[in-house]
């Protein structure tokens, strides 16, 4: 049985990890990260009582079932609102605040030079990108085998695939990002 210490811990070292794997599934940062709470709720709640050494696979299957709940409500949602929107009149929000974003980015400023850290932004933002662009199954596939370290076998069990599948969206998603990085100069 995880102490609280050991479930506390857990939750912290994947909070990161697991918000923008679900940023990359659902392309929303809000609802990214309403999934990752409602999947560390859901581990505190049900599975405390699980061996620490449990927790990672435990907690990779409910981060893939609450996105694909978070999917199904979305679809049900777009067709009660698309009936719904013959009602509504044009509108803008406008909730995008540009100073906010700029005090934001100052915070996460460092001792690195400007062009080194435009430099490395540029690049990880193109990264980003080819993931987001990947097949969902290969992104899914490559996240959990090279950015969560699990295994092919712990993969397998996430995504409720076999191995060989999980080894053939691997290999197809690395070599899809190395010729779309190689494309757009990034070579290491």
């Amino acid at each position: 049985m995880a102490t609280d210490k050991e479930l506390s811990d857990f939750l912290k070292s994947v909070e990161k990890r697991a918000f923008k794997r679900a940023v990359y599934a659902v392309r929303n940062d809000d609802a990214a990260l309403d999934i990752v709470q409602d999947a560390m709720i859901r581990l505190a709640e049900k599975y405390a009582d699980r061996p620490a050494a449990e927790l990672p696979l435990v907690f990779q299957r409910i981060l893939h079932n609450a996105t694909m709940d978070w999917f199904r409500r979305e679809k049900v949602r777009a067709a009660v609102m698309s009936n719904l929107s013959d009602f509504e009149g044009p509108g803008d929000d406008g909730d995008f605040d540009l100073l906010e974003t700029l005090h934001a980015l100052e915070d996460t400023m460092g001792s690195e030079s400007a062009a080194d850290a435009v430099s490395r932004a540029q690049i990880l933002q193109r990264i980003d990108a080819e993931i987001a662009d990947l097949p969902a199954r290969q992104r899914e596939a490559f996240l959990l085998r090279y950015w969560e370290e699990f295994d092919v076998a712990e993969t397998a069990t996430v995504m409720g695939c076999s191995q060989g599948s999980v080894k053939t969206h691997c290999s197809r998603a690395v070599h899809a990002l190395a010729k779309a990085l190689r494309s757009k100069g990034i070579t290491s």
